[in-house]
């Protein structure tokens, strides 16, 4: 039967349940252009109706390179939806790019993206299993890895694979394109990545692919893998990037404005509370389980008023915690970050920073030194920047000079929620 004479016979039940799930799918997602989402919402639909009549899952899958140790929650915006496949009865596959990772995904990036060690990708994917298995079912959950068949590829299978696109169509993404106006390199290898994902759509043999909207030029690269082998094309099912804690670029670990999954449920909390309020919606739709109805109902009472900014992010910062911890474990930390950031005590532990005292019970040293030493800042310059803004204080005074006199056991406070005891080394 074609596809035409079995739309026409789709009992009424099976298009109401294709319209639940479709809708449940398409809710949040973003596309370039009008186009493109009118063909995924159509296409996404027809391969709906021909799983349910045909009582056969949707294979979709989503890639994750394992470039480093943890996920944030701006992972777990494409995972949600992995589950949410899973829980309407469709195969969820979770490939782990232990391939691709040895190139990186240049689609963020306006320069070279270091290669990765193999042992790196090794260890980093161990964890990456774990993380994303506190929203998907394990016993469901289909896991992969990419060198199952890019590995095994001869050069001239890599040859016939890159012959099906052009150099223009890699050197027109705007990435590249911007890198080459300015004159920068561009490495044949990061082409690669692109032909990698696509023949990744060929070899799982997938109906749908997930992916944030930077991940768009990658997804074509399998649909047009899979037609040129007369097989049906992958829907892309995009959705948007999470931006970070700092409200302006995306959510990353190399600029430090992540939430980690693994993190702590103090550090959790405190990073949830220094969200912009603009952006504090956005983290309930895109980084919260929270429903549909939960996350309209609070942007509501935010443009109305009845809801104040900092409330708001009390309530996001302990859905955050209570989702990866517990909510007693988010009723503690919010109980820590009022007494300690919101009243300026001190908390209960503090860390010790050991330092190089020479044997001796106090220090004359560079501040920025000192703070960069024991981790409290990423460089002496942005140490330097953090002092001159008044942002260090030691035993509870600000200090404003670039060099003091440290004495052991002295507190350091650094910004409104870093704490640190100086100890001898």
């Amino acid at each position: 039967m074609s596809r035409e004479e079995t739309a026409e016979h789709v009992p009424p039940e099976i298009v109401a349940e294709v319209e639940r799930q479709h809708a449940l799918i398409m809710r949040g997602t973003a596309y370039g252009d009008d186009a493109t989402r009118r063909t995924m919402e159509t296409e996404l639909r027809e391969r709906l109706t021909e799983s349910l009549i045909n009582d056969r899952p949707l294979r979709v899958y989503l890639g994750v390179d394992p470039t480093s140790p943890d996920l944030h929650i701006g992972h777990c915006v494409t995972l949600r939806k992995l589950a949410l496949f899973q829980q309407l009865g469709h195969q969820s596959i979770l490939l782990i790019g232990d391939f691709t990772g040895l190139v990186g995904d240049p689609s963020d990036k306006d320069s070279l993206r270091p290669m990765q060690a193999a042992e790196v990708l090794e260890a980093n994917a161990a964890t990456y299993r774990d993380q994303a298995f506190k929203l998907l079912d394990p016993e469901r959950t289909e896991v992969r890895r990419n060198s199952e068949w890019l590995g095994q590829m001869s050069f001239g299978d890599v040859i016939h694979l890159a012959s099906n696109f052009t150099v223009q169509q890699f050197t027109g993404r705007d990435t590249f394109r911007d890198r080459i106006e300015r004159g920068d390199p561009v490495y044949v290898h990061e082409f690669m990545y692109g032909l990698m994902q696509g023949y990744d759509a060929v070899a799982l043999e997938a109906d749908v692919q997930l992916g944030g909207t930077d991940q768009t030029f990658n997804i074509l690269c399998g649909r047009t893998l899979q037609s040129r082998q007369a097989r049906p094309t992958q829907v892309a099912v995009l959705t948007p990037i999470l931006v970070g804690t700092d409200g302006r670029q995306r959510m990353s670990k190399s600029t430090g404005n992540y939430i980690g999954i693994d993190e702590p449920p103090d550090a959790q909390y405190g990073k949830a509370m220094s969200i912009p309020d603009a952006s504090i919606v956005r983290f309930f739709d895109y980084g919260t389980n929270l429903s549909d109805a939960e996350v309209d109902q609070i942007a509501a009472a935010l443009e109305s008023g009845e809801l104040k900014p900092m409330d708001a992010k009390r309530r996001l910062a302990r859905t955050i915690v209570a989702e990866w911890h517990s909510a007693d474990a988010a009723h503690a930390a919010e109980k820590e970050w009022t007494r300690t950031v919101s009243q300026g005590q001190a908390p209960d532990e503090i860390p010790d920073a050991p330092f190089d005292f020479g044997g001796a019970d106090t220090v004359d040293v560079a501040l920025p030194v000192l703070l960069h030493e024991i981790g409290a800042a990423p460089s002496r310059a942005e140490a330097k920047r953090l002092v001159a803004q008044g942002a260090v204080r030691v035993d509870g005074e600000v200090v404003e000079d670039q060099n003091v006199t440290i004495q052991s056991g002295a507190i350091l406070r650094v910004g409104r929620r870093k704490w640190y005891r100086i100890v001898p080394r």
